[in-house]
C-alpha cells in the first residue's frame, strides 16, 4: 500500500524515530498510525523522542583520517553522563559519524541551520532551472519544494543517507543508538578538512 509522506511526518512527530523506520511501521501496520506507533515503542524506537529534549553536557571529540591523510574529520558529539561518553557503543557511534562525514561531506548538522541566504540562493536556482525547462507557473512552486527536500538530503548531516546503510539517515542511527544506550546523543558540530581546499566546514 501507498504510505503518504504527511502519514510519515506524523508518525515521526509523535514518536521521533527516524523516517525510515516510520515508514516501515506503517507499511506492517497497513497505514494504521496507532498500530504503528505501537511497533516502535516495542522496537525502543519511539522511546528515543522522550530522551530528545534532556540535556547533552558530556560526551567526546573524535577523529577520522581518510585517504591517506588527505581527508580529515574532528567532530564533537554530546551525551548526558561520562559513563556513555566512555562506552564503546557511543565511541562507534563517534567514528560511525566522523567516517561519514569524511565520504558524504555535509555542510550542516541539521536543517535549522541551513541560512535564509542560503535558502532563497537555492530556492531561486530551482525556480530558474523549472522555468527554463518551460514547466507550468503553477507547479513550479512543488517542484522547488521537491528540490528542496533533495538538498537538504544532500547538505544536512542528519538528514543524509549514511554511508554504511544507506536504507537509514545519520538521524535514524543516532536514534537507533539513542534507544539502545538510553541516553539523549546530539551532533554538536563539526570540521572536515581537505588537503588543498581551504578552511573546512
Amino acid at each position: 500500500m501507498t504510505i503518504s509522506a504527511q502519514q510519515v511526518k506524523e508518525l515521526r512527530d509523535r514518536t521521533g524515530a527516524g523516517m525510515m523506520d516510520c515508514k516501515k511501521a506503517l507499511v506492517e501496520a497497513e497505514g494504521d498510525i496507532e498500530k504503528a506507533i505501537d511497533a516502535l515503542r516495542t522496537r525502543g524506537l519511539a522511546a528515543a523522542a522522550k530522551k530528545a529534549g534532556r540535556s547533552t553536557s558530556e560526551g567526546a571529540v573524535s577523529s577520522y583520517i581518510h585517504a591517506g591523510g588527505k581527508i580529515g574529520v574532528l567532530l564533537e558529539v554530546n551525551c548526558e553522563t561520562d559513563f556513555v561518553a566512555r562506552t564503546d557503543d557511543f565511541q562507534e557511534l563517534c567514528r560511525d559519524i566522523a567516517m561519514h562525514i569524511a565520504a558524504a561531506d555535509p555542510r550542516f548538522v541539521r536543517r535549522e541551520e541551513v541560512t535564509d541566504e542560503v535558502l532563497e540562493r537555492e530556492r531561486q536556482i530551482f525556480r530558474d532551472q523549472a522555468l527554463e525547462q518551460g514547466k507550468p507557473e503553477n507547479i513550479v512552486d512543488k517542484i522547488v519544494d521537491g528540490k528542496l527536500s533533495k538538498f537538504y538530503g544532500e547538505t544536512v548531516l542528519l538528514e543524509q543517507a549514511f554511508v554504511k546503510d544507506p536504507d537509514h539517515t545519520v538521524g535514524d542511527l543516532i536514534t537507533q543508538k539513542v534507544a539502545k544506550i538510553g541516553e539523549n546523543i546530539q551532533v554538536a558540530r563539526f570540521a572536515r578538512f581537505q588537503l588543498g581546499e581551504q578552511g573546512g566546514e
